[in-house]
């Protein structure tokens, strides 16, 4: 009988210790979201962002390559989120779709790191060597995309006007929501941003739609 002992099975990894890396990494971003929205993308530094999570800077490059990484991953991380928890199924009317964007602004306006994260770097990402320069082209194109399909879809329906101009009218309302959002980071504790962006829709909506309707009553 051949007892020629075989290959040792390859030791894996203990599962504590992902759960150890994914804990902190997630901390990692956590961290750096508030750092990018304080200082923006330039002035943040790796360094602050180890000392602050507790760990040295080689530890942090553990996990993310460099600073383009680690702001890669802050925003791909979070527009994922948002894709999902928003974007992952067709509005069924043009009131829906302004819904939808609604409880957006009300998602931002509970998660104030990560809103003010985002004007600082949508303002910083207007010079084309910005690394997240091409993260905000993209995604403002699938934002005012995500808003035109439905408000077309109406239009074939004769929910709306007929010579409503759906780019235009999803172009504007990204503009508005941005706007109102940068006034609303100013001064959140006073500005009702979301009772705001429900009074612009509203005022929309019954400008656009055949019957006059706006926007639907909350439960």
């Amino acid at each position: 009988m051949d007892r020629t002992p075989g290959p040792k099975p390859r030791r894996s990894a203990p599962r504590g210790s992902y759960a150890v890396g994914d804990e902190r990494r997630a901390r990692i971003l956590d961290t750096a979201v508030e750092h990018f929205a304080q200082w923006g993308f330039h002035a943040s530094s790796l360094a602050r962002i180890a000392k602050e999570v507790g760990i040295t800077q080689g530890g942090l490059l553990h996990h993310f390559r460099g600073k383009e990484d680690l702001l890669v991953s802050v925003l791909r991380h979070s527009e994922e989120q948002d894709r999902e928890r928003f974007f992952s199924r067709e509005p069924r009317s043009a009131a829906e779709a302004f819904t939808v964007l609604l409880d957006l602004a009300a998602h931002n306006a509970a998660r104030r790191g990560r809103t003010m994260m985002f004007n600082t770097l949508a303002a910083e990402a207007g010079d084309p060597g910005h690394p997240a320069h091409d993260h905000f082209v993209r995604r403002y194109r699938e934002v005012i995309d995500y808003a035109t399909v439905p408000l077309r879809a109406a239009v074939e329906r004769g929910e709306l006007a007929p010579d409503t101009d759906c780019e235009a009218v999803a172009t504007e309302t990204v503009a508005i929501m941005d706007g109102l959002q940068l006034q609303w980071a100013l001064a959140p504790e006073t500005y009702d941003m979301v009772g705001r962006l429900r009074t612009y829709f509203d005022r929309l909506l019954r400008s656009l739609t055949t019957d006059g309707s706006g926007m639907p009553e909350r439960p």
